[in-house]
């Protein structure tokens, strides 16, 4: 494999058999090599396969240190493992970027505050708890603490991985999320147990309801008698769920179909029952 750019001492651009571009990474990989001279695959330690050329990230990598871009690349891989799955490409771009800039900021003493890290602990646990670990791995290897805030951001960026979306869209995935919980508290005039099975299931629930109603793919509705029924044996969580349908139609022009709604009236009668 022959060098087509030099980004920097530690990382090359070439080329694959089908012309695609590639960004490896390995300490001192350039070092000594100039255009055309073969890549020593020895020192190669990550590589980026790239289908569209991406001047953002081939950007990162070149004005990056290298050891940043290394912990960003054990963040990611690490989440990766820990929800056990493989997570959109563009999170190389957006975590690593991210951790980038969060140096920068602890270095002159500047803290961005999460406004979401309440939703975010209580929604994306599983996510917070990777985040928790990024802060670990960053003090451990490049001895800088950031705050718990940072902790909450990188969760983020993982969720946008997860769902393969805009961070725009997570964030308002969070908020909208909070309204909901929020209207089964206020209708019910309780508080929710966080710490329970069967709220971690409606927040799951809950990601994924929103996703069909962003594509506008709700349930179909099957279930015309199990609909009928559980109306009737939980009349306070169907009253609930109306209130619901009637936010979520405010936001989404989609109308949600009677199995929709018992999902829904099957998760609120579960997470406040008080028995």
């Amino acid at each position: 494999m022959k060098i087509k750019k030099i980004l920097n001492n530690n990382a090359a651009l070439a080329l694959d058999d089908k012309g695609n571009e590639i960004v490896y990474t390995g300490c001192g990989l350039c070092f000594q090599k100039k255009i055309g001279d073969e890549i020593d695959e020895g020192k190669i330690e990550k590589t980026f396969v790239m289908e569209k050329p991406n001047e953002q990230f081939k950007q990162l990598v070149s004005e990056m240190p290298y050891e940043q871009i290394q912990v960003a690349d054990e963040i990611i891989k690490y989440a990766g493992d820990m929800l056990n799955k493989r997570l959109c490409n563009n999170i190389y771009i957006t975590l690593t970027d991210h951790l980038g800039y969060a140096i920068e900021r602890a270095k002159t003493g500047t803290v961005l505050r999460n406004k979401l890290l309440w939703e975010i602990k209580n929604f994306y646990k599983t996510e917070y708890s990777i985040g928790c670990h990024a802060l670990d791995m960053i003090k451990e290897k490049l001895g800088v603490t950031l705050p718990d805030d940072e902790a909450g951001f990188f969760a983020l960026h993982i969720v946008n991985a997860e769902l393969d979306g805009n961070m725009h869209h997570t964030l308002e995935t969070s908020e909208v999320i909070s309204d909901i919980v929020s209207i089964v508290k206020y209708t019910f005039n309780t508080a929710l147990d966080e710490n329970t099975l069967s709220y971690e299931r409606f927040i799951t629930h809950l990601k994924y309801f929103l996703q069909r109603a962003e594509k506008r793919e709700y349930y179909p509705a099957d279930n015309v008698d199990m609909f009928n029924m559980m109306i009737k044996k939980f009349p306070e969580a169907y009253k609930c769920a109306i209130r619901i349908k009637s936010y979520m139609e405010s936001k989404f022009p989609e109308e949600i179909t009677d199995e929709e709604m018992l999902y829904l009236v099957v998760h609120i009668s579960r997470i406040t029952d008080r028995k």
